[in-house]
């Protein structure tokens, strides 16, 4: 895994500087196979073939996670970040007001499944 690019594609990304497909295209070509993202430690780990790799985040500390899955309230936020209409650090604040804990995005299986507190879960699968 190219770190210093891994690194700044995620960073770009929690600052509302890149977007999704942006970040997806980079994590692969360096070799990330999938990663998850824990809102309630604020870390993400990244996963390769051969390594795990976890990274403190900026995500912001003022994170309210409801306590109350809303599948419509995640998918709403994942339409709103496919649009363009937000960006990450809004799509954080909309999906932990949806009650989301944490999300797992699986790169090489084109899908990502976000997590409630409770067990509920949306999965949702990568745009064609």
């Amino acid at each position: 895994m190219n770190s210093p690019t891994v690194h700044a594609v995620l960073t770009r990304s929690e600052a509302g500087e890149a977007v999704f497909p942006e970040v997806v295209r980079t994590l692969l070509e360096n070799g990330v196979e999938s990663y998850f993202v824990d809102f309630a430690s604020r870390q993400k780990t990244l996963y390769t073939v051969v390594i795990a790799e976890t990274l403190p985040s900026n995500l912001p500390g003022d994170l309210d996670i409801a306590p109350e899955f809303s599948k419509d309230g995640i998918v709403a936020a994942i339409r709103a970040a496919q649009r363009d209409a937000i960006r990450y650090p809004e799509f954080v604040h909309q999906a932990t007001a949806a009650g989301v804990i944490g999300y797992w995005a699986f790169l090489t299986g084109r899908k990502v499944v976000y997590f409630g507190r409770k067990g509920a879960f949306h999965e949702e699968l990568f745009p064609s």
